[in-house]
C-alpha cells in the first residue's frame, strides 16, 4: 500500500490520527507499525525507521486485535407468539473493566440469507449497569421489574423474521470502560457493533471465565487500598438462605474521619447471571470510619442455592472521590 512513496511520507501518514468506530486512534496506529518494518525490510536499504511520536514497541506485543466487546448465540428458538427468540451471551473483550449496553431505543438488525431486513424491537442485551472484568462473559443479570429483583436473561426478539440458512443479526452498543469516575460517567465511551450469525449457536459455554487474564482474579484475604490510604478487607463470606453476607472491614490510616464507599458488591456465578441490582456505589449507607481506627459492616446479595463457581465483582473508591477501581475475588468455593 505504501509502494512509491519515500520513508518521510510513509512516517507522515502513520502520524495521522485517524479515528475507529469504537476504537480510538490506537488500534489503527498498531495496525500501522507493522506495515512500516514490513515496508523497511523489503526495501533492502540500510537504514531505520524512527516511528512517529506516540507509537511504541510494546504496542507490538500486545497484539493488534480490537479490544471491543463480543457475542455468540446460544439459541435460536420462537417465542410464545410466534417471534424469532434468540438467545445470547456477552464477552467483555476490551481489556479493560466495562460495562455495556445496546442502544437505546434502537432496534437490532435481522438480515436473512436472501439480504431482506427486518428491525427487531425486543433488545435486552447488556451488562445490568455493573461493570464486567475483562475476560469474562455472561448471559443475565438482575433487574427490577415492578420494585421487585428479577432476572433478565440476554434475548433479542424478531417479528416476522424467521431464522434460515445464512441468517445474521445486528446490534448497536455502547460501552464505557475502565475505572469508573462519577463526576465524568461519559468518559472512556466507546460504540461498536455485535455482528451474530445465526448458524453458529454455541451451547456449551463456560461462565464466567471465558479468557483467563492474569493477576485478575483475587483470593478474598488481600488489602485493597481505597481512598486517602484507607485498607480494604473482606473479613468473612457467609452462604445464607436466599444467597452471600459479606463482611467488610476498613481501616482509616488518616487524622480524619472517612468512609469509604463498594456499595453493594454484586456476584457472578457458574450459571452466567450477575446478581445484584446496579445502583450507584455511593448511594448505599456505610459507617464512618473514626482517625487511625478499623470498623465493620456487611452487605448481602440475593443468589440461589444452586448457584456455584462465584465470583464478586467488587468496586471499591480510590485515587480520588467516587472514583472506583474495580477487583474480582473469588469466593468459588463457597
Amino acid at each position: 500500500m505504501f509502494l512509491g512513496l519515500s520513508l518521510k511520507d510513509i512516517a507522515l501518514v502513520a502520524s495521522m490520527e485517524f479515528i475507529i468506530k469504537g476504537e480510538g486512534k490506537m488500534n489503527v496506529r498498531r495496525m500501522l507499525i507493522p506495515v512500516l518494518l514490513i515496508y523497511t525490510f523489503f526495501t533492502f536499504a540500510c537504514v531505520y525507521v524512527v516511528l512517529p511520536e506516540g507509537l511504541e514497541v510494546t504496542d507490538l506485543v500486545e497484539g493488534s486485535e480490537f479490544k471491543i466487546w463480543n457475542a455468540v448465540v446460544t439459541s435460536v428458538d420462537k417465542s410464545a407468539t410466534g417471534d424469532l427468540h434468540v438467545d445470547i451471551a456477552i464477552r467483555n473483550d476490551t481489556g479493560e473493566w466495562s460495562t455495556m449496553q445496546a442502544v437505546e431505543d434502537k432496534p437490532a438488525v435481522f438480515t436473512s440469507g436472501d439480504g431482506k431486513t427486518v428491525n427487531c424491537d425486543t433488545v435486552f442485551v447488556g451488562t445490568g449497569g455493573h461493570r464486567l472484568a475483562p475476560g469474562f462473559q455472561m448471559r443475565g443479570y438482575t433487574d427490577l421489574k415492578d420494585g421487585n429483583p428479577e432476572t433478565q436473561l440476554l434475548y433479542v426478539e424478531c417479528k416476522g423474521a424467521t431464522a434460515e440458512a445464512g441468517s445474521k443479526l445486528s446490534i448497536d452498543y455502547v460501552s464505557f470502560n475502565g475505572d469508573l469516575y462519577d463526576y465524568e460517567p461519559e468518559a472512556n465511551k466507546a460504540e461498536g457493533v455485535l455482528e451474530l450469525n445465526l448458524d453458529e449457536v454455541v451451547t456449551d459455554l463456560t461462565y464466567p471465565v471465558a479468557v483467563p487474564v492474569d493477576g485478575l482474579i483475587q483470593d478474598t484475604g488481600i488489602n485493597i487500598t481505597a481512598l486517602s490510604d484507607n485498607v480494604v478487607n473482606l473479613l468473612d463470606v457467609q452462604r445464607t438462605d436466599t444467597g452471600f453476607q459479606f463482611n467488610w472491614q476498613n481501616f482509616n490510616p488518616t487524622k480524619f474521619p472517612l468512609k469509604t464507599h463498594i456499595g453493594t458488591p454484586p456476584v457472578i456465578g457458574s450459571d452466567g447471571i450477575i446478581y445484584g441490582v446496579y445502583e450507584s456505589l455511593d448511594i448505599v449507607s456505610i459507617p464512618i470510619t473514626p482517625p487511625s481506627e478499623k470498623m465493620e459492616w456487611s452487605t448481602e446479595v440475593a443468589v440461589p442455592q444452586d448457584v456455584k463457581g462465584v465470583y464478586i465483582l467488587l468496586g471499591v473508591e480510590s485515587k480520588s472521590p467516587r472514583n472506583y477501581s474495580f477487583y474480582v475475588l473469588d469466593i468459588s468455593d463457597k
